[in-house]
């Protein structure tokens, strides 16, 4: 998931400004900020370069975080599995 809709409302900037900047469509934007579609990795820079020329100062990073960095698992107990669960 990208950080695309987080940092342009912390801009004030709307879908169709952020869309004229990249020079897509408004529904484009709308699309990628709920995750329905991903952009290819040279629309992903274009993003990231629409962001910082409108006011952000963000990374690739920043707007497009690694999704295996965090699994939501740091600090937690991994369990070996139950004996007997698949037939064993």
């Amino acid at each position: 998931m990208s950080n695309i809709k987080q940092i342009r409302m912390s801009l004030g900037i709307s879908q169709d400004a952020l869309a004229a900047e990249i020079g897509v469509t408004q529904g484009a934007i709308a699309h990628f900020e709920a995750g329905k579609r991903t952009p290819n990795i040279n629309m992903c820079w274009k993003i990231v370069k629409a962001l910082n020329q409108l006011g952000a100062k963000c990374t690739f990073d920043d707007v497009f975080p690694d999704p295996q960095e965090d699994c939501g698992t740091e600090g937690q107990e991994v369990k070996p599995p139950i004996k007997g669960a698949n037939g064993e």
